[in-house]
């Protein structure tokens, strides 16, 4: 075995940090088209930065384990990460009644 799951803990945090800053530039970038347009990008963006978060949680969380077991880890993190994004997306658009394409701007960034 090559990478440890210290190893993956460590890669996951970093990228969880690099979208944050990209989610809150891309939010400054829309931030001129109004303070709506701002939030709807963050909202995105926050979407998958918490979704990753929980992946990583549930997909990491129980050390090393048998094939089966990690495999299924890692399916109910993608499974629970792309429901976090889905509730969130239908908050911003169906409640909020933000603008579609900053929000769909922060999930892309």
């Amino acid at each position: 075995m090559l990478n440890s799951v210290a190893a993956g803990r460590r890669l996951a945090q970093r990228t969880l940090v690099w979208q944050a800053v990209v989610s809150v530039l891309v939010a400054l970038a829309f931030l001129p088209k109004g303070l709506p347009w701002g939030l709807a990008v963050l909202a995105g963006g926050l979407a998958l930065l918490l979704g990753g978060w929980l992946s990583t949680r549930i997909a990491l969380g129980g050390g090393v384990a048998p094939a089966a077991t990690a495999l299924g880890r890692l399916l109910a993190g993608v499974l629970v990460k792309w429901l976090v994004v889905a509730v969130v997306l239908t908050l911003a658009l169906g409640v909020f009644r933000w603008p579609a394409l900053p929000v769909l701007a922060g999930v892309a960034a």
